[in-house]
């Protein structure tokens, strides 16, 4: 499915944050390894349900012993148990990584993205999951308040508060910035999808 996992590591204390197992955890667990040599995965966030994007989710946490956490409407949907389920609103902390949590209602129900400020030293970060890509929301399987939901989510809870520069990392393909995108928000309304 092509999808794209990311890892964070707090540069002081040099914990990791991994968002979304999707695959091969092999090529994860290698990842892990060389982003600290303790190798010291605190976290797996999986940013929603869906199985391409937690193929390797038991065989990473088995290997590393790292909590999970995901959003509190796809918690039970997961093959390992929910260490933490989570709330728009909610903020997670590994080091002195803060993760501030967004739930965008539409792809699945429990569907969240994940914001890293840059503070300062950099544009803010925006783990989306597959609720935002370049050139559009994630899919909703042809249902309208489903698309709507979500289009609504994305434009009150990261167009409306992320400045232009904020790197969009979307589960799938390249990544984006929130002011490419912002010119095109209705014509998504539009084109329904």
């Amino acid at each position: 499915m092509d999808n794209v996992a990311y890892l964070v590591t707090c540069r002081r204390t040099r914990e990791q944050v991994l968002v979304d197992a999707a695959a091969e955890p092999a090529v994860l667990l290698e990842l892990v390894r060389a982003g600290s040599p303790d190798g010291r995965l605190g976290l797996v966030v999986t940013t929603h349900r869906h199985h391409d994007h937690v193929g390797a989710l038991a065989e990473v946490v088995d290997a590393t012993g790292a909590a999970t956490a995901t959003g509190e409407d796809d918690a039970d949907h997961l093959p390992v148990p929910v260490g933490r389920r989570l709330r728009h609103g909610d903020v997670l902390s590994v080091g002195d990584v803060r993760l501030e949590v967004v739930h965008l209602r539409g792809h699945t129900p429990g569907s969240v993205a994940l914001v890293l400020r840059g503070g300062g030293q950099g544009p803010d970060h925006v783990f989306t999951g597959d609720s935002l890509f370049p050139g559009g929301v994630g899919n909703t399987r042809g249902d309208a308040a489903a698309f709507t939901s979500l289009l609504d989510d994305v434009t009150a809870r990261l167009f409306a508060v992320l400045d232009d520069s904020t790197v969009v990392h979307p589960g799938h393909g390249a990544p984006t910035t929130i002011g490419a995108e912002r010119p095109h928000l209705r014509e998504w309304r539009e084109r329904g999808w």
